[in-house]
């Protein structure tokens, strides 16, 4: 018979009173009362086996809410703001844990409603009537609808408030039906809006008032107003001129629509340096963080912390401007250097292994596309063949290989002139000979070929007698001007016909460290086949400035982010050459332009694949980048904190999607 409750109660009634228990022992011999004491010890361990059995399976283990934990990271917040948020990795994360959007990423890799309770797309992909959830509250309890949606959306379309997100808005129609529906109309079908709608929403009531030019000053940047499931509750600033801010407290936010997390309060303590994050870690003030480098990861890995790899969309490159280089604009050159590459070594060195070499501009792996037909394997012997091929030789003193071509002059002698001629090249020749007051001291431009320009050419041939007088057998110059002297003022007046052109290629790159020492283990594998690399770095809001949004590089190491939906329009269309479009290597192609468009319409997702792997094909035989890795997302946490699901997410702030079911504390609960 199953033990229960009832039957257990039942059962201790009939046990023996204290006063009952004595007079039975005085009754057994001592032999008899050492078998019943065993007997009775059995049967209480027995009793309490099935007590305790019976509390584990009526009962389960269930996260509490309870305690903090404290999140390292390099940087400082500026704008906790979903307007002006995507700028700055600091303040994505803590945007993505403050706000909320329609739409949301779920730890499957898969775009779910939010805020939104459902959608429906209409007209062939071109409309995009969102429902909202009922009773939707901001933290501070204001109702949260439609007029908010469109407030939020209206301020990233006005160039005004310089939000980055403003590209991803651009000829989208934005319409109240109601208080909680919207419409979204799309000038052409886009699969990829979902994503876009994953935009956090700001309240109108607090932000309607604030004008464009002190949008980015306003306090409420770092006292937001959200609808996130955390709120900022404290932000402790140093007190100095410079009023750094050393931490901020989110607590949870108890008006969350969602389901609330365990982890009551979040402290982010902010580092201006990576050795002090990580001094921070050995000494555990810190219990979760992400390291922008990975050599003290094993380290880390030894004082306890586990490493959690999640998978970006995400890749770096080396982009060329071949309308900078005359070297880039050359096929061969931008080949070769393909087969120069060792990615491998760079991963092992830079990355310290922590990435996946990058073939194709669509990450074929990451969305579940067949890999390219084209590649070009490491081969210093192919990378030299081609070079051979291509004209350019060793210098065997410099290393760097060279290579002498026709030089296009400025202007050039073709015909006779002798005295009496007119024209244009008579102006040239009276022009170039004043350069020499010996020569010609009158320096009279007159267009007319006459005595005094006679006696200059004279004295011109009588200088530069071995290149002119002495191959001819002259003795004396005769003033004028044919074959020998025509080519000595060619050279003399416009420079030599032919230059030599060494193989040097500058890039550009962001002030990193790792992208500093992936820089320098290209420059060291360029340099055996005889390539000289120029390594210029920037801070970031320099390099963007004055290099990337007017183009104003030979090459560039930087990197990508596609997104969960693959859209390569902005990175490689030909109308996305010029800021703000991404299109970094300046590659223009129909082919391509004309899949670029078909693909980002098409909602079919086998058709879609087929249009990005034959796009793929055709930029990689244009060789307009060079294609090196896939960096891993390796986030580190304390054993303390369970429950963190690994997977592939849109971009590092990402890793907080499933905080809800993250958890320090637990205890049994009856089923």
């Amino acid at each position: 018979m199953p033990l229960n409750l009832s039957s257990l109660r039942d059962w201790c009634k009939n046990l023996p009173s204290r006063r009952q228990t004595q007079k039975f022992l005085e009754i057994l011999n001592r032999k008899e009362r050492k078998i019943f004491l065993i007997l009775l010890a059995l049967f209480s361990i027995s009793s309490a086996y099935l007590i305790i059995d019976f509390y584990i399976r009526h009962t389960e283990i269930k996260p509490t809410l309870g305690d903090k934990i404290s999140e390292g990271i390099i940087g400082q917040p500026r704008y906790i703001n979903p307007v002006l948020a995507a700028a700055n990795d600091v303040d994505r994360d803590l945007t993505e844990l403050v706000f909320a959007g329609l739409m949301k990423y779920s730890k499957n890799d898969e775009i779910v409603a939010d805020l939104a309770n459902d959608y429906e797309i209409k007209e062939d992909g071109k409309v995009w009537d969102i429902n909202l959830r009922e009773n939707l509250v901001f933290q501070d309890g204001s109702p949260l609808t439609a007029d908010d949606v469109i407030f939020t959306v209206k301020t990233i379309q006005n160039p005004d408030y310089k939000s980055p997100l403003r590209p991803n808005w651009l000829g989208v129609e934005v319409e109240r039906l109601s208080d909680l529906k919207v419409r979204f109309r799309l000038k052409n079908p886009y699969p990829g809006f979902i994503e876009t709608l994953t935009l956090k929403i700001l309240p109108k009531k607090i932000w309607a008032e604030v004008m464009a030019e002190s949008f980015s000053l306003t306090v409420f940047n770092l006292k937001p107003v959200g609808s996130g499931p955390y709120r900022v509750t404290k932000i402790l600033q140093e007190k100095n001129e410079t009023a750094r801010i050393q931490s901020l407290t989110l607590e949870i936010n108890p008006k969350y629509n969602g389901k609330l997390p365990n982890i009551k309060e979040i402290v982010f303590v902010f580092f201006d340096k990576e050795k002090d994050l990580v001094k921070a870690a050995k000494n555990k003030d810190i219990q979760s963080f992400v390291l922008p480098s990975l050599q003290d990861k094993e380290l880390l890995e030894k004082k306890g912390f586990i490493s959690y790899r999640f998978d970006l969309p995400r890749y770096f490159s080396v982009f060329f401007n071949q309308e900078n280089s005359s070297a880039l604009a050359q096929k061969d050159i931008r080949t070769a250097l393909n087969y120069a590459t060792n990615k491998r070594e760079i991963i092992d060195q830079a990355l310290f292994g922590n990435a996946k070499a990058v073939d194709s501009p669509i990450l074929p792996s990451f969305f579940n596309l067949n890999d390219a037909k084209t590649s070009y394997r490491f081969s210093l012997k192919k990378a030299n063949e081609i070079l051979d091929k291509a004209g350019f030789t060793l210098n065997q003193e410099t290393g760097i290989r060279q290579k002498t071509i026709e030089k296009k002059l400025a202007f050039e002698f073709k015909s006779a002139l002798i005295k009496g001629s007119q024209g244009t090249e008579v102006i040239e020749l009276q022009k170039c000979l004043a350069k020499d007051p010996e020569i010609y001291p009158e320096a009279e431009v007159s267009g007319i070929f006459g005595d005094k320009t006679k006696k200059a050419v004279i004295r011109f041939q009588e200088k530069y007698r071995e290149d002119i007088l002495v191959p001819a057998d002259l003795k004396n110059g005769n003033g004028e001007v044919k074959t020998l002297t025509r080519k000595k003022l060619n050279s003399y007046c416009f420079g030599p016909s032919q230059e030599n052109i060494e193989l040097k290629i500058s890039l550009v790159t962001v002030e990193d460290p790792t992208l500093l020492k992936v820089a320098e283990i290209l420059k060291t594998q360029w340099l055996k086949v005889g390539v000289s690399l120029e390594i210029r770095s920037y801070g970031f809001p320099q390099l963007s400035s004055e290099f990337l949004k007017p183009r104003n590089y030979e090459s560039l190491l930087f990197g990508e982010v596609l997104g969960q939906v693959p859209d390569l329009f902005p990175f490689w269309h030909s109308l996305q050459k010029k800021d703000p479009g991404l299109n970094l290597a300046i590659y223009e192609n129909n082919e391509a332009d004309k899949l670029l468009e078909e693909a980002r319409q098409v909602f079919d997702k086998q058709q879609r694949q087929e249009k990005l792997e034959k796009l793929q094909e055709i930029i990689l035989k244009d060789t307009p980048a060079i294609f090196l890795y896939q960096p891993d997302f390796v986030y580190m946490a304390s054993p303390i904190i369970k429950n963190i699901e690994i997977g592939a997410i849109a971009d590092p702030s990402k890793r907080f999607i499933g905080i809800e079911n993250w958890y320090i504390k637990t205890r049994r609960i009856w089923k």
